[in-house]
């Protein structure tokens, strides 16, 4: 089973400089929506797996990559094509409200 890539302020720009959409969650550890998100998003990095990167930033050790999309709140998901973003979610939502968006892109 495929999980969500580790994303940190190092390896940001090379992951979404990706021909793949890239779903980018920004989380924290402390952070209860974001515990429901998670498995979601963990269960999305298997169903995309080859086709799509999903990844996990964690706000409060990788406080550049945060500051520079200006995440304030957290869960807030990214889509990136080419190194754009292309689409956003802030906050709890269905899995297939996620699915969906990574769908458009892969079209």
């Amino acid at each position: 089973m495929s999980k969500p890539v580790e994303i940190t302020d190092s390896n940001f720009e090379k992951i979404i400089n990706s021909d793949k959409p890239v779903l980018v969650d920004f989380w924290a550890e402390w952070c209860g929506p974001c515990k429901m998100i998670g498995p979601l998003v963990e269960e999305l990095a298997s169903e995309f797996e080859g086709k799509a990167i999903i990844g996990k930033v964690d706000v409060d050790t990788n406080p550049e990559v945060s500051a520079k999309f200006g995440i304030r709140s957290i869960p807030t998901l990214l889509v990136f094509k080419n190194g754009e973003i292309v689409d956003k979610q802030v906050g709890a939502v269905p899995k297939s409200v996620l699915s969906e968006k990574i769908e458009t892109q892969l079209a």
